[in-house]
């Protein structure tokens, strides 16, 4: 089922606190009345009531409302890999679980891992995915499934393909031919080019994943298209040390030599920054996701991400992938930006649970160009929404933005709107079947690990 064959319905959604992360500020006791799929206004409960009388209303008045989370960065090609490799660096973990798994990667698969994933995400309360699938199956164009796994659940989402033809350490990937790559990256755009709900990025997984052809090329061909760019940058220390080896200089100092950074760039992670690179970073209007919870899983650092805001980076917030996660909670990822910058700084005060939202909403949608769409509850924006209900999580609210950054779970989301359909409703899914993607997809995960050699290697114990 596709979002576009679904209707929105006009109606009040309710809220203790309706949290807008716009110029007009916090509303206590109030409604958005959504029309159209778009919001058509924001004020009191008691005004909206008055105004409109006889249309339905959702939420009874003791929850809390927001713009729907952002997740800026993750990969669904890794749906069916989590719980493994959480005691390894980013370059082990690459070559023993990621690469194997990408060689066999199919369509089917990326459809079927994206709703199952998505469907986590939105019980999390996110109605915008930024994901970068990354696979080594030539003769497949597996990531054309993420698309149709978006449009079956009905989220809105950017797609992008990251490929590598030359990963760092790693011999055991399938060739990929350039000219194959640039052919998948232009069937995806060419697709998401009739979809008003995705958007689409080039993906380049790393640059020193990638040839110096492949990277010309793709850079040569987003200049042509006007596309925009979403990568990896500065994630671990090796990093820096392979890219002096192989170019005489920094990764960011490359991206600036070889015309990268010309381009509209995302860069998930972005940890191990010096001076010279937040420079570079502001003069190219780069932006950032930061992925706190696969970075201190994978042991890589933390992301600067004070620094970055004071210097006017845009910046929002990822889960990054399942296999660094092993979850898609934006919840979890959401608590635990502020926190690992208090513990890190070893200060309470740098960070508060407004400022983790605000990366989370109107911050993130800046960082990927849809902040004139969404991120913020205001008139004329899409109705992308997430209601907070009233659970032994929020049974007291002191402070509404400290209790839900610090305090709730996806057991107190109750309902999810994109464009003005009901995604989520009273905490269930309305447009694919839970049980049966959880039953469908465990075949698919015991294959795909099977052939990728993970039970042999003991990285899984997994049965049927």
């Amino acid at each position: 089922m596709s979002i576009n064959k679904l209707s929105s319905k006009e109606l009040i959604i309710r809220g203790k606190w309706i949290l807008t992360m716009s110029d007009q500020g916090d509303i206590k006791d109030g409604a958005i009345h959504i029309l159209k799929g778009k919001i058509k206004n924001v004020s009191s409960y008691s005004d909206l009531k008055q105004k409109l009388p006889d249309l339905e209303i959702v939420g009874d008045g003791t929850g809390i409302v927001i713009p729907g989370l952002i997740n800026a960065h993750t990969h669904f090609s890794e749906a069916f890999i989590p719980g493994m490799g959480s005691e390894m660096t980013l370059f082990e973990w690459l070559r023993e679980i990621v690469t194997p798994v990408c060689n066999n990667l199919n369509r089917e698969i990326a459809r079927e891992g994206t709703i199952l994933k998505v469907i986590e995400m939105l019980h999390s309360g996110v109605t915008y995915v930024n994901d970068m699938f990354v696979h080594s199956n030539p003769n497949d164009m597996a990531s054309l499934g993420v698309v149709e796994g978006l449009n079956h659940v009905g989220i809105r989402g950017c797609v992008s393909y990251g490929p590598e033809d030359c990963p760092e350490g790693v011999t055991s990937i399938n060739s990929l031919k350039v000219d194959k790559i640039l052919d998948e990256h232009k069937e995806l755009e060419s697709i998401v080019s009739e979809n008003n709900f995705i958007d689409f990025r080039l993906g380049i997984g790393t640059l020193l994943g990638q040839t110096d052809k492949l990277t010309k090329e793709s850079i040569k061909l987003c200049k042509k298209k006007g596309w925009k760019i979403h990568t990896h940058m500065l994630e671990a220390r090796e990093e820096i040390v392979h890219s002096v080896l192989r170019w005489g200089c920094r990764p960011l100092q490359h991206a600036q030599n070889i015309g990268l950074l010309d381009l509209d760039v995302i860069a998930a992670h972005m940890i191990w920054t010096n001076e010279s690179d937040f420079t570079m970073l502001k003069k190219h209007n780069v932006s950032v996701v930061h992925n706190p919870i696969a970075n201190m899983i994978l042991g890589s650092g933390v992301c600067p991400v004070q620094r970055l805001r004071k210097e006017n980076v845009n910046i929002g917030i990822g889960t990054d992938g399942t296999a660094s996660n092993d979850s898609q909670n934006m919840i979890e990822s959401l608590k635990l930006t502020p926190m690992l910058q208090k513990i890190h700084h070893l200060d309470p005060s740098v960070m508060s649970a407004v400022d983790a939202l605000k990366m989370a909403t109107i911050e993130g949608a800046k960082a990927l160009g849809i902040s004139d769409i969404v991120g913020s509850i205001e008139s004329g924006k899409r109705a992308d929404i997430a209601l907070f209900s009233s659970t032994v999580e929020l049974a007291t609210i002191n402070d509404p933005y400290q209790q839900l950054v610090f305090g709730t779970s996806p057991r107190s989301v109750s309902d999810v709107w994109v464009e003005g359909v009901r995604l989520i409703c009273c905490g269930k899914t309305t447009t694919v079947d839970e049980t049966e993607q959880v039953l469908k997809t465990k075949y698919i995960s015991h294959k795909l690990v099977k052939d990728s050699g993970l039970i042999k290697k003991g990285y899984s114990e997994m049965f049927i």
